[in-house]
């Protein structure tokens, strides 16, 4: 049993099966559209208002989206939610609120409030503390609207660009996820909300890329790539909610893997809080995975695994449950053990207390500030990844001003592009065609009309055209876009994505890829735009990452520039906008390697030597621009590297480096430290990102950037799967992207060029990467255990005040 209080005891002591069944359960009070998988099927002819006495007649664990179903406003809402958490406290026998949750994955999913950068965004930012920020505002609304768990973050790290749900993930790298997911748990949960970290685990790795599909990881590979982020939001972060996968991992479903849900989430983890299903998961044991006869075995499997709460209703977990104790296949004392989380979780939320909703509720409510506003543009801003350069950015470099500017295609004035797929607008408002956003969202097009003069730019004429559509093989608007294009000083083409739920668009949740080509025929539009000679500026608003090495590192002609911003949210397209004028000094570096064709898939940079490209084979998966790989308007070095030249296995170790700003304007470098063991016995990455520094530098300005590295940055699971630190050498060196070798050779991706105004690698003073170190780690083997650290220390000292350059 849990230790809980003797009031949560006592509650528990006076409740009937009924009323013990009632708490482990949510009710869907809307249901509006379909935003759940087979949401249909699952929970026909629920939901209806009228029926809530009846509903609650023995009490309710949880209402399921209150506000963010359907369109409501907020301040009435919340002043039904109030005067329903007082009845439930008057009619209800035991009194006992319900805990409210709610999606908050790029804001809190509710009309009016403000939408956020989407995860994906959140990687390329490398920039924990202001994820910390974000959450924490969003909490704040959540809070105020009487909300008590959000659903997010998602801590699946990345496996396949060709899955749906990629732009709901924060990148490829384990430890990155960990940081950035562990830093909203934080804000999140600083303002009082319980956090909910998914989807517990594998979800990611889905064969194929497709949803709910089975996953074939090795228990290795689940140990040291899929486990770690979830391991350090809950021991760093106190995460107080985790939801299952919906996937199976070698032929078990996480929703009935007692050796997950318990055994190391709570016996080797410690974890205290609740488990709550992903929405159907339960029933989905029995009509998906087909490892249950009937809604009660499904039920029995799931409470025996380890999830305490079914969401979004009680479809298993109410009568066919009840007949599993009744008749004798259950033991009650599973019953218990999930009630008393429960109970445990609504009393530390203050749902327990006498003068729980004796409040009044907010009046009126403002859930897109400008403090939403502010930090929704500055995460967007440190998100924008400049990907390749020829000099035509910043325009406000240019020697004499664009006079026009052609602005086109599919997403250059859409709102919705701007968006990702857990957000109000495409998650539910897609359902309500005319009702308006309720917030407001410059398109790309409309954000560069107010750009330039703060830029320090008279306004170019702007000439808009859509060229064709996100989908579709319509080509009947190319014409007109060449034409426009043809008779400007500088085009911006928009391209990419529309997130969306079930077909619903191109990306998102279900929507799962075949090709990585850029949908329909918007390559063949950006090519025609190229021959036109008039300089281009291909900008990606995106849910994953495409091919697009045609477009990068193609026979010319090609784009002039390329910008990749993956759904930035609701100050993305000033964010945009700034950018490409040059009052924003792009910093944002690539969280996910960019594919170079969908058959290298599935890859990631964590490989072995014979993960990557070797004369064995004809196959090359390469990506056209690395992991960490991001260009900027100022130029950066690195020099004086200094690592200590031992660390005991159990301890940690110092590398410090200078990183100067050696260009003409500020700018934020991420300097990422990277390291490889030369022997191991098992096989280990080439590479690995140990940690990494946002650091921002005025021109000439230089900082000493201390990295504290604890030796289990690199354990892995050895051959008896203990994960251990293994005495050896290890290789350390400072580099742009995790394809700079730091050997002391150029890490160019193309003729060794760089091009003006672009930023390919770091150069030291003499021209060369920044050498490896190495560092031998000492000592016995030691098993790695939960008090041991997982966070790398990171400082910044100023050695030398900016000058111009």
């Amino acid at each position: 049993m849990p230790e809980v209080s003797e009031r949560v005891r006592a509650l528990h002591a006076r409740m009937t099966l009924e009323e013990k069944l009632a708490q482990i359960v949510g009710y869907w009070i809307d249901q509006n559209g379909t935003v759940a998988p087979m949401q249909a099927e699952m929970a026909a002819g629920e939901g209806d208002p009228s029926r809530l006495g009846e509903i609650t007649r023995h009490g309710i664990g949880h209402y399921t989206r209150v506000y963010g179903t359907r369109p409501v406003e907020p301040a009435e809402r919340a002043a039904w939610l109030w005067a329903e958490q007082r009845r439930l406290k008057r009619e209800t026998r035991l009194g006992i609120p319900a805990l409210v949750h709610e999606e908050c994955l790029t804001g809190l999913a509710a009309w009016r409030a403000a939408t956020f950068p989407t995860p994906l965004a959140w990687g390329a930012s490398f920039d924990p503390e202001l994820v910390r920020e974000v959450g924490q505002v969003i909490g704040d609304s959540m809070r105020t609207l009487g909300v008590h768990q959000g659903l997010a973050p998602v801590l699946d790290v990345v496996r396949d660009p060709r899955w749906g749900r990629v732009d709901e993930c924060i990148g490829e790298d384990p430890y990155l996820v960990g940081t950035v997911g562990t830093s909203y748990v934080r804000g999140l949960q600083d303002a009082g909300v319980h956090a909910t970290l998914k989807h517990f685990v594998g979800y990611s790795g889905s064969r194929g890329g497709r949803n709910h599909g089975p996953v074939s990881a090795g228990p290795r590979e689940v140990a040291d790539v899929l486990l770690p982020p979830f391991e350090m939001a809950i021991l760093d972060g106190g995460a107080r909610s985790v939801m299952n996968s919906y996937s199976d991992v070698d032929g078990i479903p996480a929703a009935a893997d007692a050796g997950l849900l318990t055994e190391l989430l709570r016996e080797r983890w410690g974890f205290d809080g609740v488990v709550v299903a992903d929405y159907f998961a339960i029933a989905f044991l029995e009509v998906m995975h087909r490892v249950a006869a009937d809604r009660g075995e499904a039920a029995s499997l799931a409470l025996r695994a380890g999830i305490d709460v079914e969401l979004p209703n009680g479809d298993a977990y109410l009568e066919p449950l009840a007949e599993q104790v009744r008749s004798g296949a259950l033991d009650e004392r599973f019953v218990d053990r999930a009630v008393l989380r429960a109970l445990a979780q609504k009393e530390v939320l203050g749902l327990l207390d006498d003068d729980a909703f004796e409040d009044e509720p907010p009046s009126s409510v403002d859930l897109d500030t400008p403090r939403h506003r502010e930090l929704a543009r500055r995460l967007a801003e440190e998100s924008v990844v400049l990907l390749a350069n020829d000099g035509v950015l910043p325009l406000a470099g240019w020697g004499t001003p664009p006079a026009r500017v052609a602005v086109v295609g599919p997403n250059a004035d859409r709102s919705e592009a701007l968006m990702g797929c857990y957000s109000f607008a495409n998650h539910v408002l897609a359902h309500h065609p005319g009702v308006e956003l309720g917030f407001e969202i410059a398109s790309v097009a409309r954000a560069l009309e107010g750009a330039f003069a703060p830029a320090g730019l008279p306004q170019p004429e702007l000439v808009h055209v859509e060229g064709c559509t996100v989908e579709g093989d319509d080509r009947s608007g190319f014409a007109a876009a060449v034409d426009a294009v043809a008779g400007a000083d500088v085009a911006v083409v928009v391209v990419g994505d529309q997130a969306g739920l079930f077909g619903r668009g191109t990306v998102g949740e279900g929507n799962d890829a075949e090709s990585l080509e850029l949908p329909g025929v918007q390559r063949a539009l950006v090519e025609a735009l190229v021959e036109t000679g008039t300089p281009v500026v291909m900008v990606l608003l995106t849910g994953r990452p495409y091919a697009i090495g045609w477009a990068l590192d193609g026979a010319a002609p090609r784009p002039a520039a390329v910008v990749q911003a993956f759904f930035p949210g609701e100050g993305g397209g000033l964010a945009v906008a700034d950018v490409l004028t040059g009052r924003v000094n792009p910093s944002g570096r690539l969280p996910v390697s960019l594919p170079r064709g969908t058959g290298a898939m599935p890859y990631g940079y964590l490989q072995p030597l014979l993960g990557g490209p070797s004369d064995v084979t004809s196959a090359d998966p390469t990506p056209v621009r690395p992991f960490g790989f991001g260009l900027s308007y100022a130029s950066f070095a690195y020099s004086d590297l200094e690592v200590d030249a031992s660390v005991a296995s159990s301890g940690s170790f110092t590398a410090s480096v200078t990183v100067t700003n050696t260009g003409s304007v500020s700018g934020a470098d991420v300097v990422q430290l990277y390291g490889s063991d030369v022997q191991a016995s098992v096989t280990r990455p080439v590479v690995q990102l140990l940690g990494y520094a946002r650091t921002e530098l005025a021109p000439g300005e230089s900082a000493r950037v201390r990295f504290r590295v604890p030796a289990t940055r690199v354990a892995f699971s050895d051959r008896r799967m203990v994960r251990i630190v293994e005495p050896g050498d290890l290789e350390v060196w400072v580099a742009a992207h995790a394809a700079a070798s730091g050997d002391g050779a150029a890490t160019n991706h193309t003729d060794g060029a760089i091009p003006s105004g672009t930023r390919e690698r770091h150069v030291s003073p003499r021209g060369a990467a920044t050498p490896r170190a190495r560092v031998t780690i000492t000592g016995p083997v030691h098993e790695v255990g939960v008090a041991d650290p997982r966070w790398v220390e990171v400082d910044v000292e100023r050695v030398a005040s900016g000058v111009p350059a």
